[in-house]
């Protein structure tokens, strides 16, 4: 009857049960982190496609090429989006959303789910293009 009422090592279950929380809450930041660091990633790339768009003053040749440039730096592929093609007129805003789809999931396949992820950037044309 006595040794029901001891409380001694009540204390190592309580620890094994916090180690093992802790373990899954690190397990799920490992998981979790390059997914955030893709999402900066994306727009960093927005950002340079689109000054890239506000220099040159058009979406065309400059802006695909600085694409193929930032794939290869930056190992991502993703989905881009202009507000406008062709040539874009002094002051006239350019938008452009980069747009990536990401896995997130603790045990391989099982719990994964698809995130997506957008980058997104705004400027002015800098170029004034005279009509012919």
């Amino acid at each position: 009857m006595h040794l029901i009422k001891s409380k001694r090592g009540e204390m190592m279950i309580t620890a094994c049960v916090l180690l093992m929380i802790g373990m899954f809450i690190f397990a799920f930041v490992l998981k979790t982190y390059p997914v955030f660091k893709e999402g900066q990633q994306l727009n960093t790339y927005a950002a340079e496609l689109c000054r890239v768009a506000e220099i040159s003053g058009r979406v065309g040749d400059e802006t695909t090429e600085k694409e193929k440039k930032l794939n290869q730096t930056m190992h991502i592929s993703p989905q881009i989006v202009w507000s406008k093609t062709g040539k874009v007129q002094l002051n006239q805003g350019i938008d452009v959303t980069c747009s990536l789809t990401e896995n997130i999931g603790l045990f391989g396949g099982m719990g994964s789910f698809p995130v997506t992820l957008r980058g997104h950037a705004t400027g002015q044309s800098e170029v004034y293009w005279k009509d012919d």
